[in-house]
C-alpha cells in the first residue's frame, strides 16, 4: 500500500508524478524493505514515512535552475540511494553516478538499477575522499548532491572537488543548517564554492525544521583537497 501515499504526498507538496514513476517508487520501495531485512539501509520503513522521509524528501532539492537537460549529478555517500534515485526517476535525462564506500549497499543499488531499467547509472566503490581524486571523477559534474549526516563544512569539502566550475553541490540539511551555513562560509570559499541560496522545506505532515543548500562551484578546488580519509571530519576546514 506504498503508491497512494506517496501519490498524496506528491500533490501535497506540489509535484506531478506518473503512473509509470509511481509504478517505479512503488517497486523501489519495495526492494528496500526486503533487502532491508538482510542488511541496514534504512531505519524507515513504513509506507508512509518511506514516501515522505525519503522520496519527498528527496525530490525537495530538485529546482529547473540546477538541473540542466541531460546534467551529470553525482550522489556522494548515496547509502541506500537517496537522494539520487529518485531523482533519475522523476528526471530520467539526467545521468547519474553513486557512490558509497560499502560494497553491500552498491550490490543493493545495482538490483534496484536492473529492476527498475534505469539507464546512464553508474555505481562507484569509493570512500568520498578517495573518489573525488579519480580523474574520471574530479571536476566532472553538473551537480553533486549529499543527504549525509556530515556538517556542512565537511561535505562541502567531500563533494565541492565532484563539481565543474559553474556547476553546483547541493545539500539537504536538518534542524540546524542556519548554524551549519555559517560555520561552512570560510571552507565553501576556501574549496572554490560560493552560497548561491537556502531554501527552507517543509514536508507534508511534518514540523521539523530542514532546508536544501545549493551552492555554486565558481572556480577549481584546490588539488589538496579533498584530504586523506578521516581527515576532514577531524579536522574541518
Amino acid at each position: 500500500m506504498f503508491t497512494p501515499y506517496l501519490r498524496q504526498a506528491a500533490i501535497d507538496y506540489g509535484i506531478e508524478l506518473s503512473e509509470e514513476q509511481l509504478s517505479a517508487f512503488n517497486r523501489y520501495y519495495q526492494l528496500l524493505v526486503e533487502w532491508n531485512e538482510k542488511m541496514n539501509l534504512t531505519a524507515i520503513t513504513e509506507p508512509q514515512e518511506v514516501a515522505v522521509k525519503h522520496m519527498i524528501d528527496s525530490l525537495s532539492c530538485y529546482d529547473t535552475a540546477f538541473f540542466a537537460q541531460n546534467a551529470k549529478m553525482v550522489d556522494v555517500g548515496t547509502g541506500a540511494g537517496f537522494p539520487g534515485i529518485p531523482l533519475k526517476i522523476f528526471r530520467p535525462d539526467l545521468q547519474l553516478t553513486l557512490v558509497d564506500s560499502l560494497n553491500k549497499r552498491l550490490t543493493f543499488l545495482q538490483c534496484v538499477i536492473a529492476e527498475l531499467g534505469l539507464t546512464d547509472v553508474t555505481v562507484v566503490h569509493a570512500r568520498a575522499e578517495e573518489g573525488a581524486r579519480k580523474r574520471e571523477l574530479r571536476d566532472k559534474f553538473d551537480v553533486a548532491l549529499s543527504r549525509a549526516v556530515a556538517r556542512l563544512n565537511v561535505l562541502s569539502e567531500l563533494c565541492l572537488p565532484f563539481v565543474a566550475p559553474g556547476g553546483c553541490f547541493i545539500a539537504l540539511k536538518g534542524a540546524q543548517y542556519e548554524e551549519e551555513v555559517k560555520e561552512a562560509q570560510q571552507a565553501i570559499r576556501v574549496l572554490g564554492g560560493k552560497l548561491i541560496k537556502t531554501q527552507p522545506v517543509k514536508l507534508p505532515g511534518l514540523d521539523d525544521k530542514r532546508a536544501v543548500i545549493y551552492i555554486r562551484k565558481e572556480k577549481p578546488t584546490p588539488g589538496v583537497y579533498p584530504r586523506k580519509p578521516g581527515t576532514p571530519e577531524k579536522k574541518p576546514l
